[in-house]
């Protein structure tokens, strides 16, 4: 199993922005899904890893810095 780029409490940039304007988001929780929370509004998000490995940009923050 190769380590992903992204890890838990990363704050990570979307490709399209959500409804309030905001593309950063906050990976909550990791498994086969991952639950990403909207830095904007708050608002969780429960998605397929393969459909988030496809929609996400960048790291923008690192939870190891």
């Amino acid at each position: 199993m190769t380590k992903s780029t992204y890890d838990l409490q990363d704050v990570v940039e979307m490709k399209k922005p959500h409804a309030c304007g905001e593309n950063n988001w906050e990976i909550i929780r990791m498994g086969a899904d991952i639950r990403i929370k909207c830095l904007g509004c708050g608002q969780l998000v429960l998605m397929p890893r393969r459909e988030f490995n496809r929609k996400y940009k960048k790291v923008l923050k690192s939870s190891e810095n």
